[in-house]
């Protein structure tokens, strides 16, 4: 595949194309829209942007495509350590549905039913962003305390997990600590993603430096069958769930430059937003350097 035509701009039909498609609607999220197909579910990415837990009125064109390939890839490679949501035959559930539309299937994923675990499970490998920020207050992240006088982007002697809430649309996730974590889905399940969340966070990070990127901290997400059965669901390991560094590029006792939508999120503190809607417009400088940060970062990692 030629993965610089993944940036080119959305066509005009497909919008069209998505709203036009003969399945029920079940949600519109963030960034996916999440359509019925009977037996399974098919998730659009499109190329809405979010900061602050509010979408922006600018997308960034050709995002959904590379978010979708780049989770497609990062699912093969961590089938060993988990089952994923996909349904094996993503070529042929797309021809037996008669879902056609190249742009569409670039950013679609068609995938089992399976009910969302109630948290959102976050691993970080260094501090900064929220983390940062709560070590600065308190020395601690989601109630793991950290030792002293670590610095902002210091690796952690160890990776952690800080979970939060999902919070409904519109509104910030909460940090949660590993008791309400397990409150909130049962102990064992609590244990079992978390010690999940770690396994994949180091798979990821050893992965990222072979292609001369850190990988800071990312957020899964997980699903259950009816058998209780777990499951990796939703993206993994995207520019848009994780923050990335350039290697070459890294150093302590600063935010470094990244990979994901940081770069969105400083322009926007810049303009002392109140981080609710209705979120200012980008600029199309800030668009097209925001472009460039996802596909640099599906080519290093997939070459």
């Amino acid at each position: 595949m030629n993965f610089s035509s993944l940036a080119a701009a959305l066509p005009p039909t497909a919008r069209t194309v998505i709203d036009g498609l003969p399945f029920p609607r079940l949600a519109s999220g963030k960034v996916r829209e999440i359509f019925d197909l009977g037996d399974a579910l098919l998730l659009v990415a499109t190329d809405r942007l979010s900061a602050f837990d509010v979408i922006l009125p600018d997308g960034i064109p050709g995002k959904g495509a590379i978010l979708t390939q780049l989770s497609l890839w990062w699912f093969a490679q961590t089938g060993g350590l988990i089952q994923n949501h996909l349904l094996p035959d993503q070529a042929g559930e797309f021809a037996r549905r008669g879902i056609t539309d190249r742009d569409l299937q670039l950013r679609s994923m068609i995938v089992r039913k399976l009910k969302p675990l109630a948290i959102e499970c976050v691993a970080r490998g260094y501090l900064i962003g929220s983390g940062w920020s709560s070590y600065q207050k308190t020395g601690e992240i989601c109630g793991l305390k950290l030792p002293a006088g670590l610095r902002q982007a210091d690796k952690l002697p160890q990776p952690i997990f800080t979970p939060t809430t999902k919070a409904p649309k519109g509104q910030h996730d909460e940090a949660i600590d590993d008791a309400q974590g397990a409150a909130i889905i049962g102990a064992a399940l609590y244990e079992k993603v978390k010690a999940t969340s770690l396994a994949l966070y180091r798979f990821g990070h050893d992965r990222a430096k072979l292609a001369g990127m850190i990988l800071a901290d990312t957020k899964f997400e997980f699903g259950t069958d009816a058998a209780g059965n777990l499951f990796l669901i939703d993206e993994v390991l995207t520019p848009d769930s994780s923050r990335y560094w350039p290697a070459d590029s890294y150093a302590p006792n600063q935010s470094p430059p990244s990979y994901d939508k940081q770069f969105v999120r400083d322009h926007l503190l810049a303009l002392h937003w109140n981080q609710k809607p209705p979120a200012p417009r980008l600029p199309a400088d800030v668009i097209v350097r925001t472009q460039e940060k996802y596909l640099a970062a599906l080519t290093n990692l997939i070459g």
